[in-house]
C-alpha cells in the first residue's frame, strides 16, 4: 500500500453535455470518460459502489465530503471489478487508515482504468443534477469545448440493454456467504435457486446463500427453458444497469416463468417482472441512488430505510387489476414493490442485501424461501 501523503494536481473539469463545467483535479486514471452524471447518498460505502454492476456507463457523484479514508480491500467487492465509467469526489484522502485496506482508492482508480475527479464543488452539482435531471457527462483534463463534444456524443440512458455487458457468460453455482460478517445462519432449507444475472451483486448471492439455499447462476440472455432445465424451486431476477424496457431476452423469459416457479426480483429485475406482465416503465428525472432512501411496506406500515440504484420506475398504474402495490417510497410517492395477484410472484425496487447499508428489509429472502416451501 502506497504511503504517499499527497496526490499530484491535474487541473480537470466535468462538462454536462449543457455545457454546464465544474472544475477540479484529475485522479485515478488519465483519459477522457463519458457517461450518465448521477448521485448517490451515503457516508460510506464507495467500494460497493464502484463495483454495483447497476452502475455501468454512469460517472457517479459521491455526494459525502471525504471518499478513500479507509481505503479498498478485498472483502467488499460486489462484482470482480469496478463498472463505473467515471467517479466525482469533493476531497480524496491520500491515505487509506483501515486493517483491511490493500490500497487507496486512488491506486484502485489507476489499476482499474477509472477516469475520476476531485476537488469538485459537489453540493453544488448534487444540487443541478437535482434540478435539470441526470445528463451525459465527461471528464478529462482536456479544454471544456472538447469535454463537452464528448458528453454530447455519448449515449442516452433511454433504449440501452446493458446486461450483456455485466452478465456472466457461463452458469455456475455459487456457495459462499458473509463468512464473518455473516447476518444469520442458513436455514438448511436445502431449496435450490435459480439467480438470473442481469448484473447481480454479490451479497445478494449471500443472502440467498445465508437463507439455506443453493444457487445457480446463468447468464442475461437464458430462456425460459434454460432456467428450467435446472429443476429450480425459485427463481430470482436480479438487479442490473441500463434501461428496463431495453432487455428483451429477460422480458420473455420471464413470461415463461412466470406462475410455473415462484419468483422474486430485485431492482432491474422488479422492472423486468412487470414488463412481463404487460406494465410499463419510465426514467426518474435523477434517480434513486443512495443509502437512506425511506421506503414503507403496506402490509405492515412499518417504514425501512433503504439502499437504492436505479434510474427507471415502474408505473404501477399500469398493472391494475393484475398487481397489488406492496412497498411506497416515501420521498415521491414512486412504487417500490409489487405482488402479482395470480402467481404470487414478488419484486421491490430496492435493494434488501444492502452492501453498503442497512440491513432493514432482509426478511425478503425469508419470504423468498417461504413462497418456495409452500
Amino acid at each position: 500500500m502506497s504511503s504517499r501523503l499527497d496526490i499530484p494536481r491535474r487541473p480537470a473539469h466535468l462538462v454536462l453535455s449543457d455545457g454546464t463545467a465544474f472544475p477540479g483535479f484529475a485522479i485515478g486514471a488519465e483519459g477522457i470518460t463519458t457517461g450518465e452524471a448521477v448521485f448517490t447518498t451515503g457516508m460510506t460505502g464507495y467500494q460497493e459502489v464502484l463495483t454495483d454492476p447497476s452502475y455501468c456507463d454512469q460517472i457517479v457523484v459521491m455526494t459525502a465530503p471525504q471518499m478513500g479514508n479507509t481505503g479498498v480491500n478485498t472483502e467488499d467487492a460486489e462484482a470482480p471489478k469496478p463498472y463505473v465509467a467515471g467517479f466525482v469526489v469533493h476531497e480524496l484522502s491520500p491515505q487509506a487508515s483501515n486493517w483491511r485496506a490493500r490500497a487507496t482508492l486512488d491506486e484502485y482508480l489507476k489499476t482499474n482504468g477509472i477516469v475520476g475527479i476531485a476537488g469538485i464543488d459537489t453540493r453544488t452539482l448534487t444540487r443541478y443534477l437535482r434540478d435539470h435531471g441526470a445528463q451525459a457527462a465527461a471528464i478529462g483534463t482536456e479544454d471544456i469545448g472538447t469535454l463537452r463534444d464528448r458528453a454530447l456524443a455519448a449515449p442516452s440512458m433511454v433504449g440501452r440493454d446493458l446486461t450483456r455487458q455485466v452478465s456472466t457468460e457461463s452458469t455456475y453455482n455459487w456457495s459462499d456467504t458473509n463468512g464473518v460478517w455473516q447476518m444469520r445462519p442458513g436455514s438448511g432449507s436445502g431449496l435450490h435457486v435459480v439467480a438470473v444475472d442481469f448484473g447481480i451483486k454479490r451479497n445478494i448471492l449471500r443472502s440467498l446463500v445465508e437463507s439455506g439455499c443453493k444457487v445457480t447462476v446463468v447468464p442475461s440472455t437464458s430462456s425460459a427453458d434454460d432456467v428450467l432445465s435446472h429443476k429450480p424451486d425459485g427463481v430470482f431476477l436480479s438487479n442490473g444497469p441500463g434501461d428496463p424496457a431495453a432487455v428483451a431476452s429477460g422480458i420473455e423469459m420471464t413470461r415463461g416463468v412466470l406462475g410455473r416457479k415462484p419468483l422474486f426480483g430485485i431492482c432491474l429485475g422488479h422492472q423486468i417482472l412487470a414488463l412481463a406482465l404487460g406494465g410499463r416503465t419510465y426514467k426518474l428525472k435523477f434517480g434513486h441512488r443512495g443509502l437512506n432512501q425511506p421506503v414503507q411496506d403496506l402490509a405492515t406500515g412499518r417504514i425501512e430505510v433503504t439502499t437504492q440504484n436505479h434510474g427507471f420506475c415502474v408505473d404501477v398504474d399500469s398493472l391494475a387489476g393484475k398487481c397489488e402495490l406492496t412497498h411506497l417510497h416515501l420521498n415521491d410517492g414512486t412504487c417500490e414493490g409489487i405482488r402479482h395477484k395470480e402467481s404470487g410472484a414478488f419484486s421491490v425496487q430496492y435493494h434488501p442485501e444492502a452492501s453498503a447499508g442497512p440491513h432493514d428489509a432482509h426478511y425478503l429472502f425469508e419470504r423468498f424461501v417461504q413462497s418456495m416451501r409452500s
